[in-house]
């Protein structure tokens, strides 16, 4: 392997499994270097992209467990279970953000938040004595990015004592720090509710709607190189009932799941081009809104699920 050009090498490894990849790392400091490179991860991700590599991981009130998905019936197959490798109660797992694999997850019953690997079982505990990494639900937000040098990264959004901070959590330095936050004072409510961050294109994006018929409803950007924050207006729907938006990476593009309505709901897809978003397509549905399954990367609660993929995820 010494001989072979480290191109031939790295057209070799993108093909191999996610835990071939995770021991070639203790190879030699060279094949270190190549193997945690954001290329190496995207190549790999592309190539894994089939379907007996995808997976859905659920976690419920006693166990969590990999399901393989079945497309030709729309059906999860038998379930594997995943031991959760700290210390957890009953109802105590929320799975709050992912990013290549990696999660970023909170135990409800310290709140406090954890990096988790479920390929490799590694985690991290981000919380601190003086109460950084310390997760409210219905009032934080928490997004996961990578920045240009390949360091991961936690944003956390805090509402406190009606003041708005903000934290920014390095894996590669293993520290918070706090950064500077600006938005509205209306948005500090509690009937505003934020959603999860969606990382696409170096920019980490959280829908903040208001809870209530005809309330404000607005998408909160987040630039990973300079740390600004700002505000673009969320998709024109109808605000005479329920709204909710859901975010989706798609190739590197965003793309929104609008849903409006109330005992007749609709959902439209948008996609974001330069601030502005244009409508894909429209669905129709006669149901509730709380009987909608909607991506779950938006859900918060005592259970939890997200859709991962046997592809390489960083180390913790």
């Amino acid at each position: 392997m010494v001989d072979l050009p480290i191109e031939t090498i790295f057209e070799i490894l993108t093909r191999v499994p996610a835990k071939v990849v995770g021991r070639s790392r203790s190879v030699c400091k060279e094949w270190y270097a190549l193997l945690s490179t954001r290329d190496f991860i995207r190549v790999h991700c592309s190539r894994s992209l089939v379907s007996s590599n995808q997976r859905v991981l659920l976690i419920d009130d006693l166990t969590c467990s990999v399901h393989p998905i079945i497309f030709q019936s729309y059906d999860y197959g038998p379930r594997s279970i995943v031991t959760l490798p700290f210390d957890h109660q009953n109802n105590d797992v929320s799975i709050l953000s992912h990013l290549n694999g990696l999660l970023c997850v909170c135990l409800n019953h310290t709140n406090e938040l954890l990096l988790w690997n479920p390929t490799t079982t590694a985690f991290k505990r981000l919380s601190t004595p003086d109460s950084l990494g310390i997760y409210i639900n219905n009032l934080d937000a928490v997004g996961l990015y990578a920045d240009d040098a390949d360091d991961y990264k936690v944003l956390h959004i805090k509402r406190r004592c009606g003041v708005y901070e903000s934290y920014v959590y390095s894996r590669e330095l293993n520290f918070w720090r706090n950064i500077p936050f600006l938005t509205r004072q209306e948005y500090l409510s509690p009937n505003f509710y934020w959603s999860p961050g969606t990382f696409c294109g170096g920019t980490l994006y959280f829908t903040l709607c208001e809870c209530w018929v005809g309330g404000t409803n607005v998408v909160i950007c987040f630039d990973i190189n300079s740390e600004q924050f700002k505000e673009i207006s969320f998709p024109p729907v109808p605000s005479t009932g329920f709204v909710q938006g859901v975010l989706v990476n798609v190739k590197n593009e965003l793309h929104m799941f609008a849903t409006t309505g109330w005992f007749e709901i609709t959902t439209d897809l948008w996609t974001l081009k330069e601030d502005y978003w244009i409508k894909l397509f429209t669905i129709e549905m006669d149901t509730k809104p709380f009987e909608i399954l909607y991506p779950v990367t938006w859900f918060r609660g005592y259970k939890g699920a997200v859709f991962v993929e046997t592809v390489v995820s960083p180390s913790i």
